[in-house]
């Protein structure tokens, strides 16, 4: 991306560009075609803000079983629309009852086989694609910062990177909404921090998975938060440079890139997705930051 005033080279990893508008359709589609056909045959199940939800709606629907996903009550209209179209089913609940889902890897009264959103291991074989494209496509790269959402697209990657390329340095971006990795981190051990939803719904939470953790806090070099300003402004600054169109999870790597708290040489950005509404896209493009005080 064409920066002149950022501090490094700014390479963007666009996943925004998968069928789907996210990177989970590399995950969702390797976790249903390495299931059996006993495994599947009273369909599949997750727990999603949505991108997850649309990969695996796409997937079940390729191989033609019924897909149910139990979202967020806030989970964006935008993301809820894409799910309906690839034929899921959507059950809408607050988001504590959302996060006991993805604990227990299961929701009471739906059958089906549960394909976690991050801690599934063929979930995360398929998101570990995107580091072997990434060392493919700049085998020299100093960089890479990755969104966190639950940990699988950071651990699939940089477990990638670091079994090639253990030089590169993997860190983390979230936002100062819900930081649970930054504050674990700064601590020393796991932390649960204050949530608060945003724009940004594909990324931040309150704590971190434990087995998620155990996975990936060998493989960073480092996390950091993002205001939703500075988030909103990365936003704009995709379009206007890159003509792309990224969500607030997707833009979180780039706002830490241009900050440069991730050091300079070439930076490699993952653009996790695209699916944000068209509302709160205007907002950002006409200079605002949606939920601000205006």
């Amino acid at each position: 991306m064409n920066a002149p005033e950022a501090p490094a080279e700014i390479y963007l990893k666009l996943e925004n560009l998968q069928p789907i508008g996210s990177f989970k359709l590399r995950g969702a589609y390797n976790a249903v075609r390495n299931a059996s056909a006993e495994e599947l045959a009273n369909g599949v199940l997750t727990a999603s803000a949505g991108n997850m939800a649309q990969g695996l709606a796409w997937a079940a629907r390729e191989v033609g079983v019924p897909c149910t996903i139990v979202v967020p009550d806030y989970a964006p209209e935008t993301k809820l629309a894409a799910i309906a179209r690839l034929g899921g089913e959507v059950v809408k609940v607050p988001f504590e009852r959302w996060w006991e889902t993805m604990e227990q890897h299961r929701f009471e009264g739906v059958d089906g086989l549960f394909v976690h959103p991050v801690e599934d291991d063929s979930v995360m074989a398929g998101n570990g694609t995107i580091g072997l494209e990434i060392l493919e496509d700049l085998p020299d790269a100093d960089s890479v910062i990755i969104p966190w959402g639950g940990g699988g697209l950071t651990t699939g990657i940089a477990s990638a990177i670091k079994a090639l390329a253990p030089w590169i340095n993997v860190y983390v971006a979230e936002p100062e909404t819900g930081a649970p990795v930054t504050a674990t981190l700064e601590a020393g051990s796991p932390q649960d921090v204050d949530y608060r939803p945003s724009f940004v719904d594909g990324s931040g939470a309150r704590a971190l998975l434990p087995r998620m953790w155990a996975l990936a806090e060998p493989l960073l070099d480092g996390a950091f938060p993002v205001t939703l300003d500075d988030t909103a402004a990365a936003v704009r600054l995709i379009a206007e440079r890159a003509r792309v169109i990224a969500e607030g999870a997707g833009a979180l790597a780039t706002a830490v890139a241009l900050s440069g708290r991730a050091g300079g040489g070439k930076v490699v950005c993952v653009v996790s997705g695209g699916n944000i509404d068209f509302g709160v896209l205007a907002t950002i493009l006409d200079g605002g930051t949606p939920g601000a005080q205006q």
